[in-house]
């Protein structure tokens, strides 16, 4: 490893709930149909388990209801604690459905964006949907220099 490589050495994971779902009204500079129609919305989560908190998130879809298929892209502004550490900060995730799969997810920790205990902060995680409904949510992070 060269110098500035950092290594994420540890794991916290937890579910979480979505408090509210609130749809945005937001004008693009001109519009455009397609087959899965853009939206925004603006989301609060509450975590529970080893990530605890809530977090605020900005969330922007591009989805046909009628086939179940389509793409999202959220920025989410978490406070709480990670493994017993308190603080804040950013993460952004992405994934494609198809109606029955997740493809071309994509998950990670804004750097720069920790404060408190958390500050620092660096990594990647993700996000799963179990059979029976439950929300996971973990974190593969570590702290830079």
């Amino acid at each position: 490893m060269g110098t500035g490589d950092k290594v994420v050495a540890m794991r916290a994971e937890g579910t979480f709930t979505v408090k509210s779902f609130v749809p945005a009204s937001v004008e693009p500079p001109f519009e455009v149909t397609t087959a899965a129609p853009a939206g925004v919305a603006t989301m609060e989560k509450s975590f529970e388990g080893e990530i605890e908190g809530r977090s605020a998130t900005l969330f922007t879809a591009s989805y046909d209801q009628a086939r179940g298929i389509g793409t999202y892209v959220a920025m989410e502004s978490f406070e709480g604690g990670v493994a017993g550490r308190e603080g804040t900060f950013a993460f952004a995730h992405s994934a494609t459905t198809t109606g029955s799969d997740a493809s071309n997810q994509f998950f990670v920790i804004v750097p720069g964006s920790g404060t408190g205990d958390l500050a620092g902060i660096t990594g990647s995680g993700g996000i799963a949907i179990d059979e029976d409904g439950t929300h996971r949510i973990w974190f593969e992070y570590g702290f830079g220099d």
